[in-house]
């Protein structure tokens, strides 16, 4: 993607330079403020503020005290968040909300910039891709709700924007400082995992844009973008005594799971008639496609990365069953596939395609939604929704937000009224679900409970919280899944485990037989190895075991039924 005309001379090119920043201001000024007026936190965004919340507070990076155990996908995100914390008097949860949404229009920003340099930066360039993430609710909701797809944005806006800058140096001979776009590239797995797809394919233009530098100066290169995660990679699998973090094994991401993930990809392109703009942006592809020379095969390797990851990262998240979140997991796919268009220069030939795809936008925001409000099917939510309904909050942030939340509060509220440390567990009463409490003086408090942002967002740091579906709980994690259970919380424990783990007398509503039978399965030498990784003092020597026992412990599993987990078989 070359430029297709003389430059302008300097009177136009300033007047093209001015359209182009308006343009783009324009642009990035409606994103934030369509993402602000959805700004909320949800659940698993508060799972995240607990985490930060413990590190700060002195207990390190686990989500409850004493407890070694990774419940945030997003490594960079969590030590992020620990910044604004350490200033007196500054609220996590609001951090959370604007450090999102900056990240969010700053990678949209990025983006616009980088395809005005791809495309020379001397003409009129108009927002064109990048329309399509500023009309999509979905990047509305998420660009803030305390999780990290707001810095996947970022981020992807970066390192993409490095990357051109990178070409350019190539198309003006080569120099400049390469470094920067290698360490950032290298964040990719510590952003989430599975942007390493997206940082490889980064990596493999690198190269073929600095090859110039020699086989030393790409073994430099290297270096610099894979000291930080492999560092990381080594404290993760010696403290967490795992090589991935804990909420790869509560959802299994290694599983497939095709035909859910197929639910997933339909529901979002039908809601929002997604075939209408990636036509659009095909027709302006071909109409800017490159020729050929040295120069034009470097670039064309440049603008083949977004859309070769675009392609793997879709169809990985459609591989281990998408999420039950709408959209979420598909935005860094969908963010990348418009990359190299997000701005195109404007001409005769690119007029139509731009006014398509301006015309599509304006019936995105305003009218295209999801066909359902909270609930949908293929147990796929409008999370964001479905939290403001739940809590009848319009924009749900802080922990008095979600005091009106129909189970947390009063198993928390229970909990503080105990006599004597217990477990709070909810089962069964005479008007429904209820609380019942089982004292365990040895042991801390402990409530269990699905939605396990808003529970440690009401509880004390000094409470455990947990939950059956592994994501602070590895007896969860660790354990088999409920076949072709809602993808997600695809683990779901038992009670026997919770209350034989708590060293309680009492069963209340609980089998006793398989209390005993889960008491049996935790005295495994296996699983009595697992408890240790993460709950003994984490001395050099343990330190050492979790690091070299890392692989088995990470392969681990037994059955959830603990009557069949007494054996201390492996499942079949």
């Amino acid at each position: 993607m070359e430029p297709t005309a003389p430059s302008p001379g300097p009177p136009a090119h300033r007047r093209a330079g001015v359209a182009t920043a308006v343009g783009f201001a324009v642009v990035l000024a409606v994103f934030a403020v369509l993402v602000w007026r959805r700004r909320w936190m949800s659940d698993d965004g508060l799972i995240v503020l607990r985490t930060v919340r413990q590190l700060l507070a002195g207990a390190g990076p686990v989500f409850n005290a004493g407890e070694r155990v990774e419940a945030n996908t997003s490594t960079l995100w969590t030590y992020l968040l620990a910044v604004p914390g350490l200033l007196p008097g500054v609220s996590l949860n609001w951090s959370a909300v604007v450090l999102g949404l900056v990240c969010s229009v700053a990678g949209v920003g990025f983006a616009l910039d980088a395809a005005r340099r791809l495309f020379g930066g001397t003409r009129w360039t108009v927002p064109f891709g990048a329309l399509v993430v500023v009309a999509l609710p979905p990047f509305w909701d998420f660009g803030t709700s305390g999780l990290e797809t707001g810095l996947i944005v970022g981020w992807l806006g970066l390192t993409w924007w490095l990357l051109v800058r990178r070409l350019e140096a190539h198309r003006a001979g080569g120099g400049g400082r390469a470094w920067p776009a290698a360490f950032v590239l290298g964040l990719a797995p510590l952003v989430r995992p599975d942007l390493a797809l997206f940082g490889l394919a980064v990596a493999v233009a690198l190269v073929v844009l600095e090859r110039r530098r020699g086989w030393r100066g790409i073994a430099a290169l290297a270096g610099v973008a894979a000291a930080l995660p492999l560092a990381y990679e080594v404290f993760r699998a010696g403290y967490y005594g795992l090589l991935v973090p804990g909420t790869a094994l509560a959802k299994e991401a290694s599983t497939a799971r095709w035909q859910q993930g197929l639910y997933y990809l339909r529901d979002l392109v039908e809601a929002y008639w997604l075939p209408v703009p990636v036509l659009i942006g095909l027709v302006a592809a071909v109409l800017l496609l490159p020729g050929r020379g040295d120069r034009r095969v470097a670039t064309a390797v440049v603008v083949a990365v977004p859309w070769v990851s675009a392609a793997l990262l879709a169809a990985y998240v459609t591989r281990v069953g998408g999420d039950f979140m709408h959209g979420r997991m598909l935005l860094p796919a969908l963010f990348c596939l418009v990359l190299p268009l997000a701005a195109v220069p404007f001409s005769r030939r690119t007029a139509l395609p731009v006014l398509a795809m301006a015309a599509w936008a304006v019936v995105s925001v305003v009218g295209l939604r999801p066909a359902y409000d909270t609930l949908g099917p293929n147990w796929i939510a409008n999370e964001r929704l479905y939290y403001v309904v739940i809590v009848d909050r319009p924009n749900p942030i802080v922990a008095e937000d979600f005091v009106e939340h129909p189970v947390a509060p009063e198993g928390v509220a229970a909990l503080a009224g105990a006599a004597e440390p217990s477990l709070a567990l909810p089962g069964p009463g005479p008007e429904g679900l209820r609380w019942w409490l089982f004292p365990t003086p040895d042991r801390p408090d402990t409530i269990t409970w699905l939605n396990l942002g808003v529970t440690g967002e009401l509880a004390p740091l000094d409470a455990r919280v947990l939950d059956g579906v592994g994501l602070t709980n590895p007896l969860a994690a660790h354990a088999t899944s409920v076949p072709d259970g809602r993808i997600g919380h695809d683990k779901d424990l038992p009670p026997e485990w919770f209350v034989a783990d708590s060293g309680t007398a009492e069963t209340g509503f609980v089998d006793p037989a398989g209390i005993a039978a889960a008491r049996r399965a935790l005295a495994c030498p296996a699983t009595r190895e697992l408890l240790a990784s993460y709950r003994d003092p984490l001395t050099p020597e343990r330190f050492w075991r979790n690091l070299t026992g890392a692989v088995e412990r990470t392969a681990y599993r037994y059955d959830r039924d603990p009557l069949v987990a007494a054996n201390c078989r492996a499942p079949e």
